[in-house]
């Protein structure tokens, strides 16, 4: 075996590695109290960190794929808890799956190709990573609000479903809420502040490793 193919193959390992170490970071964030950080009614959500993560390491097939256990991972939130998630349920499994599924893989993609593109521009790595942070979060949330307001728009609450929203009763008025309130400016400040700096020990690490 040539020293290339040698090469060749542990890069595939560490790669291989360090996505199954996402998936797994993933996994026991969604199902413990770091995954979904409830403030009010609505959530904090923090897993677009190894998002970012796998995205701007790996590259935007594997920002892709940690997206896809994203959304699974979101859409079986739905069932276990999420007050959005349960009423989402009620009025439609297929759409429900849909809003949570497709903006993440898209997410985890496009901060893939985004980081990518900085990258080629940024050698120091001085400003790629944060944009790819921002960038991640700001993705995510832009992508869930515009699939949720698209394919829900209409839905109008209970008044028991909408005291368990704290007041909100319809999709409209939640999705202004998200988009008004601070979760999603906490979440993208901290997706940006660890997402870097993650990132780049990860990024350190795995050219050490390669």
């Amino acid at each position: 075996m040539s020293t290339k193919t040698k090469n060749s193959n542990r890069k595939r390992i560490v790669n291989m590695t360090i996505t199954a170490l996402l998936t797994a970071i993933i996994a026991v964030m969604a199902f413990t109290p770091i995954g979904f950080l409830r403030i009010g009614p609505l959530e904090l959500t923090l897993i677009m960190i190894p998002v970012i993560i796998g995205a701007v390491t790996q590259g935007k097939a594997a920002g892709a794929f940690l997206g896809a256990v994203f959304g699974i991972v979101s859409f079986i939130q739905c069932f276990t808890g999420s007050a959005l998630g349960a009423i989402l349920v009620s009025e439609s499994i297929f759409k429900c799956f849909i809003v949570c599924f497709i903006p993440r893989v898209l997410t985890g993609f496009l901060c893939g190709l985004i980081y990518s593109v900085c990258a080629k521009r940024d050698k120091k790595q001085s400003w790629s990573l944060l944009v790819a942070g921002i960038s991640g979060s700001l993705l995510n949330t832009v992508l869930f609000l515009s699939a949720l307001a698209l394919l829900f728009m209409n839905v109008t609450f209970t008044p028991e479903q909408a005291a368990s929203l704290g007041g909100l009763d319809t999709v409209l008025n939640t999705v202004v809420a998200i988009a008004a309130g601070i979760n999603a400016p906490i979440e993208l400040i901290v997706c940006a502040i660890l997402g870097t700096a993650i990132g780049k020990a990860v990024h350190t690490a795995t050219k050490k490793l390669n």
